[in-house]
């Protein structure tokens, strides 16, 4: 099937935004190594030492460049594209640390590599069309429509379930709890993204969205979303393991937001069976490479550091406040992992 304009443009502003942000971490933590051996005080320890590091620096604007590219291309391409090719951020961090910090990227991560190239390029190639939308008006008629209310209805009862009843009780000791609630979060995040993208990509062009209430309101929605996933991402993070948080967080925070999509853009209608076998194939093969490169660094960390848990973020904007977190976990930023990065694209949304 043949790639559209503005699903290449995606495609392009997607790899783009991953290659950004997979860069960002090691330039980030070699800025923090280098911060570290000037001030001897490491950030995990208290140290702002990296503040004053250019490299440090360099490295937060690229990871900015990186978010705002994953912004656009949810304005231009499906999320059933824009949001696994999030994954692909891990390969590109895990072979710059492989050759710019020494990191060893063992057979089972290289394996895990393979499989997150391969089922990017069978979702792209079978990518379905989006209709063209010409006014965010449009964007509302369909998140309004009567299955996608039922999801977002379905969202909202399980979020204030799991907040009031599931969280207090079992919150610290299952991590479906904290992970759920920001998945859950992060579709509708996702799909506010979009159409506040496509708004401000129709302004651009000369069709003013700025003037109808439903460009602010999902402007609103996008904010909620992401100050309650960053909440609970960081409990997650707090609690649990990142090796056991990264991968449910990764593979429910995609799944759901596949869903959320394929009901209020209709991404699948016109479609045959067989390109969408092939979408949740692709989509199957990117889940397991990805389970693969966290499982790949978590064996390696008995004989490395201790305290190697960074925060994640599948989100642009969960990403882009997350940004400083280095100073709130042990010795994260000296030893931050390939996989660690793996669900920084996956939205704000």
């Amino acid at each position: 099937m043949g790639m559209s304009q503005d699903n290449l443009r995606g495609f392009i502003l997607a790899l783009l935004s991953s290659g950004f942000i997979g860069a960002s971490f090691i330039i980030k933590k070699k800025g923090l190594r280098r911060a570290a051996a000037v001030s001897g005080v490491r950030a995990g320890y208290g140290g702002y030492a990296y503040l004053l590091e250019p490299l440090w620096w360099l490295g937060m604007v690229t990871m900015i460049v990186g978010e705002v590219a994953n912004f656009v291309a949810y304005a231009f391409a499906p999320a059933i594209i824009v949001t696994p090719l999030g994954a692909l951020s891990i390969i590109v961090s895990a072979v710059l640390a492989h050759f710019m910090l020494k990191e060893k990227l063992h057979q089972l991560g290289v394996l895990g590599c393979v499989m997150c190239i391969s089922g990017s390029v069978i979702i792209v190639i079978h990518a379905p069309q989006e209709s063209p939308i010409t006014s965010v008006q449009e964007i509302w008629a369909m998140a309004t429509q009567p299955a996608f209310l039922l999801y977002l209805g379905s969202v909202i009862v399980l979020v204030v379930l799991l907040i009031l009843y599931f969280a207090p009780r079992c919150g610290h000791t299952n991590v479906l709890v904290f992970t759920g609630i920001c998945s859950l979060m992060g579709s509708l995040s996702v799909m506010s993204v979009k159409a506040l993208g496509t708004a401000l990509k129709l302004t651009f062009e000369g069709k003013n969205q700025l003037v109808y209430l439903e460009t602010w309101f999902f402007m609103f929605i996008v904010a909620t979303c992401v100050i309650i996933q960053m909440n609970y991402l960081n409990k997650a993070l707090d609690t649990f393991n990142t090796a056991v948080v990264s991968p449910i967080y990764y593979v429910m925070f995609t799944s759901l937001t596949i869903i959320a999509s394929v009901i209020m853009f209709k991404d699948w209608d016109g479609q045959n069976t067989g390109s969408i076998i092939s979408e949740l194939c692709g989509f199957i093969a990117v889940l397991c490479g990805t389970i693969l490169l966290n499982s790949a660094k978590d064996s390696d960390r008995g004989s490395s550091f201790r305290g190697e848990h960074a925060p994640l973020s599948p989100t642009l904007s969960t990403g882009l406040f997350s940004g400083n977190r280095e100073t709130l976990k042990h010795d994260e930023e000296n030893e931050l992992s390939p996989d660690d990065i793996c669900l920084r694209k996956q939205e704000p949304y």
